[in-house]
């Protein structure tokens, strides 16, 4: 698949998942992720914190009850299924700080330096362009500004894998090596990259092959 194939697979999938219980790599999360990157974002009152494919919205409504009022959280998203349900997960909880964009980790739809934070569950090994998306979430953020990450890395993964679109859309067919996804981290400017957690993730198709597939909580900061 070229790039653009691969973003409307992502589309249809988690478009289709939008009214499902099955989340993000195949697993029943509510959160559509696989972890969670507020367990280690300091959140505080009144600040400002984007969420890079928000899915149905639980992470960012989670981040707008920390930063209270006046705080702000935009969600990003490039599933219009997603997109409603976030929204109406955020009119059911009666929070007015939080909003809901159209649009992808290559292109934010935000403003240079407006977050005080950056969070993502499960979404950057999903864009064809990581290193991209990583200077995306660099220029959104202020100086000093901080991320929080979840996401899956792999290894030794079997050529077959990586060319099924249905494993990209389940996180797998498309997670870079560890070393690859912090380099990038890095080459898009961070500082301070820090993998917080890893845990290994359960993988069915990889059954029979040496691949390996695991899960990262990682922190890092723009410079001040």
């Amino acid at each position: 698949m070229n790039a653009e194939e691969q973003k409307q697979q992502v589309r249809e999938s988690y478009g289709a998942r939008a009214q499902e219980a099955s989340g993000c790599c195949g697993k029943t999360e509510s959160s559509f992720g696989c972890g969670d990157p507020l367990s280690v974002a300091d959140l505080r009152l009144g600040q400002r914190v984007i969420d890079v494919g928000s899915g149905p919205g639980l992470d960012a409504l989670a981040a707008a009850r920390r930063v209270g009022p006046s705080g702000a959280v935009l969600g990003v998203d490039m599933t219009e299924p997603m997109l409603v349900r976030a929204r109406q997960n955020a009119a059911a909880q009666g929070l007015s700080n939080v909003e809901f964009r159209h649009g992808d980790a290559e292109e934010l739809p935000a403003q240079d330096g407006w977050a005080d934070w950056v969070i993502s569950n499960c979404v950057v090994n999903l864009v064809p362009d990581k290193d991209k998306a990583f200077q995306e979430i660099f220029r959104v953020l202020k100086p000093g500004g901080r991320i929080s990450i979840t996401d899956l890395v792999g290894e030794d993964l079997p050529p077959e894998i990586l060319a099924d679109a249905a494993s990209f859309c389940t996180c797998i067919g498309g997670a870079p090596s560890e070393q690859d996804y912090l380099g990038s981290l890095r080459k898009a400017g961070f500082e301070q990259v820090a993998v917080v957690d890893r845990f290994a993730w359960e993988a069915p198709e990889l059954a029979g092959t040496n691949g390996k597939v695991w899960s990262l909580k990682i922190t890092a900061v723009r410079p001040a």
